[in-house]
């Protein structure tokens, strides 16, 4: 490409501008870096906590409580009914045991823990009045590669920054460009609409290319988070959401006249999917009748495909539906924006 053509000088014309805002540079790399590290310390791999149960005093309590923290898993203290039931409440135990001739359990339903010391809890209880166990097992304890919390999370932040680097990234700059009379001048110049915002594009992709390769490296060091598929796949798809959101971020800010109405606007963009995308936790926990609009949002088709490429090794040719959702919410929006896009 001829270095004075307008599509070049305008793609350095947003590079350079990106090198010299160090706020920019904070919020592409440095603030995704302290959120990664943030959860990764949170949620970091750690001995599943003893489950708590609280025996309500009586004559037994005092044959009861070693025989439950005897148990790996368990810790056991005495104490009346009624601190045993508010301790339950306050989630402070699991289980609250009444010991009779036919003790009595207490568990909240709402509480998954309960029902694992409901299970502990009774297996202890038959032990000790004489159960023999007819089957000798053994236990073999494997943490698979890929199945750690951070590893879900990382492909998912990941998703995260590249969607709001394109859209508040772009959306600002070019909201600023509008209201500082900067495109008043540039509408004189030799370029046409298609140009200047192809340029948006092009430079939000090579900056995309630095973001994800900075994430592959940082994980990888920081939280040993391995990539089991090709990483060129990975990276060609990342680029290709962000430059889906970078189309979508110029359809949402080519008519905005202020800052106020662009960040209400991309607000409403990126919040319910940063909600319902599956960023921090599976978007299959949500109910079934609402999984066919959150497969269709775009964070979501990007944060399935970057987790299956990193994480089970899928090629990106079986992920075609995903590439084709990313491509619906960029091109269309992008086509849109060059139609109807407002220079002052």
């Amino acid at each position: 490409m001829n270095s004075q053509h307008p599509l070049w000088q305008l793609v350095l014309f947003r590079m350079r501008g990106f090198l010299r805002e160090p706020a920019a540079l904070f919020w592409v790399f440095a603030f995704p870096l302290l959120t990664s590290l943030a959860l990764g310390l949170a949620f970091r791999n750690r001995a599943l906590p003893e489950l708590a149960v609280a025996v309500v005093e009586s004559p037994d309590a005092d044959r009861l409580v070693p025989a439950l923290e005897a148990v790996d898993g368990l810790t056991a203290r005495q104490m009346s009914e009624a601190e045993g039931r508010d301790a339950l409440r306050r989630g402070r135990v699991a289980l609250v045991l009444i010991p009779s001739s036919q003790p009595e359990l207490i568990t909240d339903p709402m509480q998954s823990d309960g029902r694992t010391a409901r299970l502990m809890v009774v297996d202890a209880l038959e032990r000790l009045n004489g159960r023999a166990d007819h089957v000798s097992v053994r236990n073999q304890q494997v943490t698979a590669p890929g199945s750690r919390y951070i590893d879900f999370l990382i492909p998912g932040l990941l998703g995260f920054a590249l969607m709001s680097s394109s859209l508040w990234g772009l959306g600002f700059a070019l909201v600023e460009m509008r209201t500082g009379k900067l495109l008043k001048r540039l509408v004189a110049t030799p370029m046409k609409r298609t140009q200047f915002l192809l340029s948006f594009m092009i430079g939000r992709s090579m900056l995309a290319v630095a973001e994800i390769l900075f994430f592959v490296v940082f994980s990888r060091v920081f939280f040993d988070v391995r990539m089991f598929g090709n990483l060129l796949s990975f990276i060609v798809l990342g680029l290709w959401g962000a430059m889906s959101f970078a189309g979508f971020s110029l359809f949402i800010c080519s008519r905005a006249t202020t800052s106020q109405t662009a960040s209400g606007l991309m607000n409403l963009t990126s919040m319910p999917m940063t909600v319902l995308s599956g960023v921090f936790f599976s978007a299959s926990n949500f109910p079934d009748w609402f999984q066919p609009v959150i497969q269709f949002l775009p964070l979501t088709a990007l944060n399935d495909g970057l987790r299956a490429i990193m994480l089970d090794g899928t090629s990106l040719l079986a992920l075609w539906p995903q590439v084709l959702i990313l491509g619906v919410w960029g091109l269309i929006p992008f086509v849109i924006a060059v139609r109807y896009f407002k220079w002052m």
